[in-house]
Protein backbone atom coordinates (compact mmCIF):
# COMPACT_ATOMS: atom_id res chain seq x y z
CA UNK A 1 0.00 0.00 0.00
CA UNK A 2 1.68 3.25 -1.38
CA UNK A 3 0.69 6.59 1.05
CA UNK A 4 1.03 9.99 -0.70
CA UNK A 5 2.81 12.22 0.70
CA UNK A 6 1.77 15.98 1.21
CA UNK A 7 3.96 18.50 1.68
CA UNK A 8 4.00 21.99 4.17
CA UNK A 9 3.17 23.79 1.20
CA UNK A 10 0.47 21.90 -0.13
CA UNK A 11 -1.19 22.45 3.31
CA UNK A 12 -0.64 25.86 3.32
CA UNK A 13 -1.66 26.66 0.18
CA UNK A 14 -4.90 24.20 0.98
CA UNK A 15 -5.28 26.66 4.34
CA UNK A 16 -4.93 30.06 2.19
CA UNK A 17 -7.42 28.42 -0.55
CA UNK A 18 -10.19 27.97 2.11
CA UNK A 19 -9.15 31.91 3.91
CA UNK A 20 -11.04 33.06 0.43
CA UNK A 21 -14.28 31.44 1.06
CA UNK A 22 -17.31 33.35 2.16
CA UNK A 23 -18.77 32.83 5.62
CA UNK A 24 -21.31 35.07 7.37
CA UNK A 25 -20.33 37.41 10.26
CA UNK A 26 -20.72 36.51 13.54
CA UNK A 27 -24.04 38.90 15.03
CA UNK A 28 -22.15 38.20 18.70
CA UNK A 29 -19.09 40.27 17.46
CA UNK A 30 -15.91 39.55 16.96
CA UNK A 31 -12.09 38.99 17.93
CA UNK A 32 -8.66 40.73 17.62
CA UNK A 33 -6.24 37.56 18.94
CA UNK A 34 -2.83 38.82 20.23
CA UNK A 35 0.09 37.38 22.28
CA UNK A 36 1.28 38.70 25.86
CA UNK A 37 4.59 37.27 25.75
CA UNK A 38 5.64 38.36 28.37
CA UNK A 39 3.06 37.64 30.65
CA UNK A 40 2.63 33.86 28.82
CA UNK A 41 -1.01 34.40 27.11
CA UNK A 42 -2.83 34.09 24.43
CA UNK A 43 -5.66 37.20 24.59
CA UNK A 44 -8.25 37.76 22.62
CA UNK A 45 -10.41 40.89 22.53
CA UNK A 46 -13.93 40.95 21.86
CA UNK A 47 -15.89 43.41 20.03
CA UNK A 48 -19.34 43.90 19.99
CA UNK A 49 -21.26 44.46 16.11
CA UNK A 50 -24.76 44.31 14.70
CA UNK A 51 -25.25 43.04 11.21
CA UNK A 52 -27.00 45.14 8.51
CA UNK A 53 -29.38 44.24 5.99
CA UNK A 54 -26.28 44.11 3.42
CA UNK A 55 -24.29 41.81 5.79
CA UNK A 56 -21.65 44.26 6.73
CA UNK A 57 -20.48 44.30 10.28
CA UNK A 58 -21.54 47.42 11.99
CA UNK A 59 -20.78 49.46 15.06
CA UNK A 60 -23.81 48.65 17.28
CA UNK A 61 -23.58 52.55 18.93
CA UNK A 62 -23.78 54.46 15.40
CA UNK A 63 -24.54 51.87 12.82
CA UNK A 64 -22.10 52.54 10.29
CA UNK A 65 -19.98 49.72 8.69
CA UNK A 66 -16.65 48.85 10.37
CA UNK A 67 -14.03 49.68 8.63
CA UNK A 68 -11.56 46.40 7.29
CA UNK A 69 -8.46 47.96 7.50
CA UNK A 70 -8.25 50.40 10.37
CA UNK A 71 -10.60 53.22 11.10
CA UNK A 72 -12.12 53.89 13.70
CA UNK A 73 -10.36 52.95 17.34
CA UNK A 74 -13.24 51.36 18.99
CA UNK A 75 -12.92 49.63 22.79
CA UNK A 76 -13.59 46.28 23.06
CA UNK A 77 -16.75 44.56 25.36
CA UNK A 78 -14.51 41.95 27.14
CA UNK A 79 -10.80 40.75 27.29
CA UNK A 80 -10.39 36.80 27.21
CA UNK A 81 -7.04 35.48 28.02
CA UNK A 82 -5.41 31.70 28.68
CA UNK A 83 -2.00 30.48 28.75
CA UNK A 84 -3.38 27.87 26.32
CA UNK A 85 -5.53 27.35 23.11
CA UNK A 86 -8.08 25.03 25.01
CA UNK A 87 -8.14 27.25 28.65
CA UNK A 88 -8.78 30.15 26.24
CA UNK A 89 -11.56 28.47 24.29
CA UNK A 90 -13.22 27.42 27.20
CA UNK A 91 -13.29 30.42 28.72
CA UNK A 92 -14.98 31.72 25.75
CA UNK A 93 -17.23 28.93 25.14
CA UNK A 94 -17.93 27.70 28.12
CA UNK A 95 -17.18 30.27 30.97
CA UNK A 96 -18.78 33.49 29.16
CA UNK A 97 -22.18 34.11 29.98
CA UNK A 98 -23.72 34.96 27.37
CA UNK A 99 -21.31 32.95 24.72
CA UNK A 100 -19.80 35.59 22.88
CA UNK A 101 -19.85 32.99 19.86
CA UNK A 102 -22.91 32.54 17.77
CA UNK A 103 -21.58 30.54 14.86
CA UNK A 104 -20.39 27.21 14.18
CA UNK A 105 -17.90 28.55 11.46
CA UNK A 106 -16.59 31.51 13.71
CA UNK A 107 -15.95 29.14 16.74
CA UNK A 108 -13.74 26.71 14.10
CA UNK A 109 -11.81 29.69 12.97
CA UNK A 110 -11.48 30.58 16.56
CA UNK A 111 -10.36 27.29 17.76
CA UNK A 112 -7.78 27.04 14.69
CA UNK A 113 -6.78 30.75 15.21
CA UNK A 114 -6.21 29.57 19.10
CA UNK A 115 -4.04 26.74 18.67
CA UNK A 116 -1.51 28.84 15.83
CA UNK A 117 -1.48 31.43 18.18
CA UNK A 118 -0.53 28.79 20.92
CA UNK A 119 1.93 27.09 18.72
CA UNK A 120 3.49 31.03 17.95
CA UNK A 121 3.82 31.39 21.63
CA UNK A 122 5.66 28.05 22.63
CA UNK A 123 8.18 28.74 19.34
CA UNK A 124 8.55 32.25 19.79
CA UNK A 125 7.54 32.91 15.75
CA UNK A 126 5.47 35.91 15.04
CA UNK A 127 2.00 35.19 15.37
CA UNK A 128 -0.51 36.87 13.08
CA UNK A 129 -4.36 36.54 12.83
CA UNK A 130 -5.78 35.37 10.02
Amino acid sequence: MQTSQVTAAELAALDDQLSKRFIDLDPAGYFIIYLDREAGLICAKHYSNTINEKGLACDPETGEPLCVRGGVQRTHTTLFTGRTAKELGMKITEAADPCPVTRYDHALYLGREFVRAELALLSGQEYVQD
